[in-house]
């Protein structure tokens, strides 16, 4: 028995979109062609009811171009490039995972360090930093040329001033060169730190970003549940065919 062609407001409906939406998804090759009935108006079938359901699950964790091109490309039968999108944006929300738990580190870093380190807070020359902190200068112009260290300049001689920042974050750097870390790294989270305001700021910075990535991780594997379905349905309907 043949299934009742449905129409865009069928669609629409389900998801409370406008029915110019799904014909603008359609357009867009989302939605594979529709078939028109005799007085050409659109009629669209269960496939179709799918791929917009898969759309709009895989849109959240796959972000909007993604899904479209995951959408595409399953029309298409192209498994390998099918594969490669949803691979790449794991292999991105994995990166900023790792990401995430080396400023944790970091951060844990530096509130263990102890205080007593610390050393007044005054600003300081690059000479009586390197010597508290044991360094050469040149490590500390290196810092510098990474990102790592904004020194201000005393207008009358042009010499380096190191302000409490400054050595705060001079202080950071030795503890994760002493850990192994790489200069790129030091700088994400010395950046990381600065742009929260502090350490009890970036903690709860680092858990927000924490959230958002469990967020769209969760979204990705509800994504992946309704994209198999869909290519189920799919090879069902290739197979019909032959």
């Amino acid at each position: 028995m043949a299934q009742r062609a449905l129409r865009p407001v069928d669609l629409a409906r389900e998801h409370g979109l406008s029915t110019q939406a799904v014909r603008n998804y359609e357009d867009e090759r989302i939605l594979p062609p529709a078939g028109r009935s005799g007085a050409g108006y659109r009629q669209y079938s269960a496939v179709h009811a799918q791929a917009l359901r898969t759309f709009l699950a895989l849109r959240p964790g796959f972000g909007y171009q993604t899904a479209a091109a995951i959408l595409r490309a399953a029309h298409l039968r192209d498994h390998e490039t099918l594969f490669r999108l949803v691979d790449r944006t794991h292999a991105t929300v994995l990166h900023e995972r790792d990401t995430l738990d080396e400023v944790a580190a970091a951060l844990d870093t530096l509130t263990s360090e102890p205080s007593q380190h610390e050393g007044p807070a005054t600003a300081l020359s690059i000479g009586a930093l390197a010597h508290q902190l044991g360094m050469h200068p040149a490590s500390l112009r290196k810092w510098e040329k990474a990102g790592i260290l904004r020194p201000h300049r005393d207008p009358a001689t042009g010499h380096r001033v190191y302000h409490p920042e400054a050595v705060r974050d001079a202080r950071i750097a030795r503890q994760l060169r002493r850990g192994g870390h790489l200069l790129p790294r030091i700088r994400l989270f010395v950046d990381q730190l600065r742009e929260a305001g502090g350490a009890t700021a970036l903690r709860e910075l680092i858990h927000q970003w924490r959230s958002r990535i469990d967020q769209r991780s969760g979204a990705m594997l509800a994504g992946a549940r309704s994209l198999a379905d869909y290519r189920d349905l799919l090879a069902a309907e290739q197979v019909d065919e032959e």
